[in-house]
């Protein structure tokens, strides 16, 4: 067979022009794939769509921070508490947390501090926290999170933060997933790492995690943190962090109700 001069240019520029749709259409790929919009993650869900049963069996302690007399930080320029917005953003968590089939409960679910009247602000402090680690114990909860809003100094720190409390492996394993969900849904200037610390809290055999979910002493994130639109997305980020724990766990063999361990109450 032979082709003319004509056929051949013909035959090579649509060869041409398949080859640069081809690395068009990949380099759109890539791009996708590393955008903030287009984040995969461990359980292979696409960003903010879970399975609506991705959470079944799982028993979540849900704690808003501080209340009543305790009214935690207070944001620069709103001069709203942050016993006010741990207990909003708990609310909106606990939505998202049982749209996918989870059994929620809250420690608090108004303005009021859980210790007993009358006792020394230290001691009073102290029963309000085991109060709520009493709630979480008697729901037989799989997991226990904390909800709080930072504050520092300068006006610059910002970002979410996951802690977990040292000696805790589960509760180590719970707050990177975590950590990493939100820096995936918000993706916040700064990207902060889960850290380990020593909170009352979190001394429990529960798995459980204390969520930073960012500082009210910055202008920028003190805007968005007051946003109900902004702590929907922070409820959606931690269901998917919660989702991808039990993937985690699943990979090892395991299921939240067997990720129950000791932490050191003691460390510094």
């Amino acid at each position: 067979m032979t082709f003319s001069l004509h056929q051949l240019v013909t035959s090579r520029l649509s060869r041409l022009r398949q080859c640069i749709l081809y690395l068009l259409l990949m380099a759109i790929l890539a791009l996708g794939l590393n955008s903030p919009g287009m984040v995969v993650t461990m359980s292979g869900q696409e960003k903010g769509r879970l399975a609506p049963d991705a959470l079944a069996g799982l028993v979540v302690a849900l704690d808003p921070g501080h209340g009543g007399y305790d009214g935690g930080a207070r944001a620069r320029d709103s001069g709203i508490w942050e016993k006010v917005l741990t207990l909003q953003i708990a609310r909106q968590v606990e939505e998202a947390l049982l749209a996918h089939g989870a059994r929620v409960v809250l420690t608090r679910t108004e303005d009021v501090a859980l210790g007993e009247k009358g006792a020394t602000n230290r001691l009073r402090k102290r029963r309000d926290l085991q109060a709520r680690l009493d709630i979480a114990l008697e729901a037989n909860a799989t997991v226990l999170l904390s909800i709080h809003l930072n504050e520092y100094r300068s006006r610059q720190e910002s970002g979410p933060q996951v802690f977990y409390q040292y000696g805790g492996e589960d509760g180590r394993l719970l707050a990177g997933v975590l950590q990493a969900a939100l820096l995936d849904e918000l993706d916040p200037p700064k990207r902060r790492v889960a850290m380990a610390g020593n909170y009352y809290v979190l001394r429990s055999r529960i798995p459980s995690a204390l969520v930073e979910c960012g500082f009210l002493s910055n202008a920028r994130e003190e805007a968005l943190l007051v946003s109900q639109e902004y702590q929907k997305r922070i409820g959606i980020a931690l269901a998917k962090g919660l989702a991808d724990y039990v993937d985690l766990l699943a990979r090892q063999g395991r299921t939240p109700r067997d990720a129950f361990g000791e932490v050191d109450e003691d460390a510094p």
